[in-house]
């Protein structure tokens, strides 16, 4: 199997693709526009940052299996591999930690004035006056948006600083806000409303582009810090920029819209010019232990879809179908019975959508279960339990 990375991956990783029998093609070095020429007759591309466009996935015939190598999936385009029955997984909660420790360093940072403080020494300016009016963060509340893994993380890091929480997720209840010892919200409006610093840990879905949105930043008080860290998309970026403008919020960002695709270079951002925004290079993922372990479950995927053809972590799979029947056929274990079967539903027009077949001990018998959009006649029903050297039994059931 031929795998192609197109990102840093650490050199353990690779030796173990090519210990499973995988052929890597290693060219970290890459852009989406390289990628868009086509992989050849890579079967598996590893991805952390790159774009994987619908252009990239059209010219790449052998493509199979596409992996992010972190958690976020928004750089690859879902609906173009879909449409080619091209599968996609992630290595979610492996950069948890790194993330999180990010996360309390925007915080300690924008309190403490840490960039500027090293800014000025490195330029010989010494302003001590300047950077001794920190507030401190002990007894800060501490908003999160999102209490994932990350969230999680987060919260224990904080609570370990003396900050109390106040947390809203469409995930959690009360009963886990008690659980995790923090303040149960209702909705985003009542954190920000009570919080004196917001940490954003959603992932990017239609109904979160944006969530943080004017209104909601509006609410903040003022002086009070935002932190991203998840991704761009979910604050409206132009009110941010006109809240910091203004000088009423402070905000830590490893994430903006403006970030460039690059790996070095030089660029233009509008941030740039703002003394109370600090920002990062999108390193939350970026610690040898979390890209080790994002490494490791990047590769278990690889040889789980080479040695038994199952993708863990599968995220582009149908969660419903249109079938409304299901057929269970108990046959024998022998060549050729699942393709009559099938032929039997193929002449009435009826379309497998979903199709598993297990084998029971002595491989000598297996059940082979069918979900169908239309429900066979009697006729084929009959068909199919009259094959008495090959069929045991064949039921039908009428799914809800």
């Amino acid at each position: 199997m031929n795998v192609f990375i197109a990102d840093k991956l650490p050199d353990k990783a690779i030796q173990e693709l090519q210990h499973i029998g995988c052929n890597v093609i290693f060219k970290p070095g890459l852009t989406s526009a390289d990628l868009d020429q086509g992989l050849g007759d890579a079967q598996v591309l590893i991805v952390r940052s790159t774009v994987v466009s619908k252009v990239c996935i059209n010219n790449s015939n052998a493509l199979s299996l596409i992996i992010r190598a972190g958690a976020g999936v928004n750089n690859i385009d879902m609906t173009a591999a879909s449409n080619l029955g091209i599968f996609v997984a992630n290595c979610p909660g492996k950069n948890a930690i790194a993330v999180a420790e990010l996360t309390m360093a925007l915080i300690l940072s924008l309190d403490r004035f840490i960039g500027d403080n090293v800014s000025d020494f490195r330029a010989g300016k010494w302003n001590k006056g300047s950077f001794s009016k920190a507030d401190g963060i002990f007894g800060k509340v501490l908003g999160i948006i999102g209490t994932g893994q990350i969230g999680q993380e987060v919260i224990s890091r904080a609570r370990a600083f003396g900050m109390p929480v106040i947390a809203w997720s469409r995930s959690l209840t009360q009963e886990k806000a008690d659980e995790l010892d923090i303040i149960y919200a209702n909705s985003i409006k009542e954190v920000v409303e009570k919080c004196d610093v917001l940490s954003i840990h959603l992932a990017l879905k239609p109904d979160t582009r944006g969530v943080i949105s004017r209104k909601i930043l509006s609410e903040l008080k003022n002086g009070a810090m935002l932190i991203n860290t998840s991704r761009a998309e979910v604050v409206d970026e132009d009110a941010l920029y006109d809240e910091l403008k203004s000088g009423r919020l402070r905000a830590g960002l490893d994430v903006f819209s403006e970030e460039p695709e690059f790996k070095t270079g030089e660029f233009k951002s509008r941030f740039q010019d703002l003394d109370n925004v600090y920002i990062t290079h999108h390193i939350g993922a970026s610690t040898a232990q979390a890209q080790m372990a994002v490494a490791d479950d990047a590769v278990d995927i690889v040889r789980g879809y080479l040695q038994q053809g199952y993708v863990r972590n599968w995220l582009n799979r149908c969660e419903k179908t249109d079938a409304s029947w299901q057929l269970v056929v108990r046959h024998y274990d022998k060549p050729g019975v699942i393709a009559n079967v099938m032929s039997e539903l193929k002449e009435a027009q009826i379309n497998a959508q979903e199709l598993t077949n297990v084998i029971f001990d002595g491989m000598k018998t297996a059940c082979c279960t069918i979900q169908l959009d239309m429900k066979p006649s009697e006729e084929i029903m009959e068909s199919i339990r009259t094959r008495q050297d090959e069929v045991i039994s064949a039921t039908l059931i009428a799914l809800k």
